[in-house]
């Protein structure tokens, strides 16, 4: 297929191992999102019947259909690692200036290519085409060259003696890397993990079966296609579709696995990695995140504002976003009133519109809980509360959620708030309003704040005194990513796009840069005229 938009193609795929495709009798189909959003009961009706082979494609609905994807058996899923296990031998061998030098910008080529492609995929995964763009947007500053030359700096440093003795510091692959991503956001969170390959790594990817076209489609005829030009031994990446359970079990048992890199919420996540160090595998976890935005009393408001908006993105459901404001008193009203606005600003719809910020939500009861949980403790609702339909009109039975407001007043008992201390993966932001106390005090009790949460993947400022910026940016150890002044999910090379401390990452967590995570530090003594031992 040429990689340049899907318009009306069927797509389908089997499980790709060992750089051939391999067909089953079980697939799984990928419905339009319009279809799915017009009339969702005939639609996943029609869905049920597809996967299990009770109606063929072409007694669909011209244009339900999007794509289909072959489900892997317990065969394909060890011949996958079996494959990998091969490759990653003889790619490691490969010189730097081919795994690194010369894959990665190819591959940052091929996004600029494939970008109608790319974000028409994802929102086929449900996402709006705002939030499309982002993800693309992160694709392209990953593998950008600020980026790439940042890795390389990582990757190798050499040293040498006067003498002429060579002293290599570097960084060597772990092997096979089996990546399990978010049913959420899977093809860009593939995307990001595939840039383990560069440093000499073989893969095996699984394609969630709630949403596998793009990451089979990425992965097949993007990824495996530039391996394929640069000389990769067949089976550096294969692709499978499949539930998690057994194949997160075959990844554990299997004594081809090195590393396993896991996308999901903190409870499971938490006792995987725990499995994994069992196992002997590397656990790399990709868990969930409770950003907090501070702002302070001289901070530009209206771009905090919009900055804290971006919670609303895709209906909440991403981990990083802001998901708590932790704000002044004396600029909180203010705050509050610009934040309420803009979410009422915001408007659902079909996922290819321009226009459209939100995203569909499947389950409302979590988020009525979070909301009456906070009612309850004495928060108040400032706008939002309950559900939407498609055209904006509210109801308790559309797919949407109205952007939700709440104040929170005090930050001592704050954390009793459910939507505070834990995140929520909702359109709901909590606005918790400090105590009044001198500056310098009430700094510090916002930074002890932002420290003490249990997540640490992205925390954000807004403020306009360098001392205020200075002593957070000095004194804030949680989270993987900092922004000052900045929207706080743009992508910035060569700052990482993804990891985090506390529950975000679990015991090794932080930033994470896929390249670096996936490789170990070795170093290297060499001599080139041998001589007598020397001792020191």
């Amino acid at each position: 297929m040429s990689l340049t938009k899907l318009g009306n193609e069927l797509l389908t795929y089997g499980n790709y191992v060992g750089g051939k495709d391999v067909e089953s009798d079980k697939w799984v189909h990928v419905l339009s999102p319009r279809a799915v959003l017009d009339d969702s009961f005939s639609a996943l009706r029609t869905k049920r019947e597809l996967d299990r082979g009770a109606l063929s494609v072409d007694d669909a609905e011209p244009g339900l259909v999007v794509g289909r994807v072959a489900l892997a058996d317990d065969r394909t899923v060890s011949e996958a690692l079996s494959a990998a296990a091969s490759a990653a031998v003889q790619w490691r061998t490969y010189p730097r200036s081919v795994r690194f030098d010369d894959t990665l910008p190819r591959i940052h080529e091929r996004l600029l290519e494939c970008r109608e492609l790319i974000v028409e995929l994802l929102t086929y995964e449900g996402h709006p085409l705002e939030l499309a763009e982002w993800e693309y947007s992160g694709c392209l500053e990953n593998t950008s060259k600020l980026s790439v030359d940042f890795l390389r700096t990582q990757l190798w440093n050499e040293h040498i003696a006067d003498d002429g003795r060579r002293r290599i510091v570097r960084r060597q692959p772990d092997g096979v890397v089996c990546v399990n991503p978010p049913a959420n956001a899977p093809m860009a969170s593939v995307l990001l993990a595939a840039l383990s390959l560069a440093a000499g790594n073989a893969m095996v990817i699984r394609a969630p079966r709630t949403a596998p076209l793009g990451v089979m489609c990425v992965m097949r005829e993007l990824i495996a296609d530039v391996l394929g030009e640069v000389g990769a031994p067949t089976g550096t990446v294969n692709v499978l579709c499949g539930n998690p359970a057994p194949l997160l079990k075959a990844w554990l048992d299997s004594p081809h696995v090195d590393d396993i890199m896991y996308f999901g919420s903190v409870e499971p996540g938490l006792k995987f990695e725990q499995k994994c160090v069992a196992a002997g595998k590397k656990p790399i976890l990709e868990l969930a995140g409770n950003d907090i935005v501070t702002v302070w009393s001289d901070a530009n408001l209206d771009h905090a504002a919009t900055a804290i908006s971006e919670s609303f993105y895709g209906s909440g459901q991403l981990c990083m976003v802001p998901n708590v404001v932790v704000a002044h008193p004396a600029i909180a009203d203010d705050l509050i009133a610009l934040v309420a606005e803009k979410a009422e600003a915001m408007r659902p719809g079909y996922p290819d519109d321009e226009s459209t910020r939100l995203a569909p939500v499947l389950r409302h009861d979590g988020f009525n809980a979070f909301v009456a949980d906070a009612v309850a403790k004495g928060a108040t609702v400032v706008t939002g509360g309950g559900g939407m339909h498609l055209d904006g009109t509210p109801g308790d039975t559309g797919f949407f959620l109205q952007p939700t407001v709440i104040r929170v007043d005090g930050l001592e008992r704050a954390r009793d708030v459910d939507a505070v201390r834990e995140e929520t993966f909702f359109p709901l932001i909590p606005v918790v309003v400090a105590e009044d106390a001198a500056d310098d005090v009430l700094l510090d009790t916002m930074i002890d704040f932002v420290n003490s949460n249990r997540y640490g993947l992205r925390n954000s400022l807004w403020a306009g005194n360098d001392t205020t910026i200075d002593r957070y940016v000095t004194a804030v150890v949680n989270a993987g990513l900092l922004k000052v002044n900045e929207s706080h999910i743009a992508f910035s090379a060569p700052l990482p796009s993804h990891g985090g401390t506390g529950v975000t990452g679990g015991v090794f967590g932080e930033a994470n840069y896929p390249i670096l995570r996936t490789t170990h530090l070795q170093g290297v003594a060499i001599t080139d005229r041998p001589q007598p031992p020397r001792h020191r």
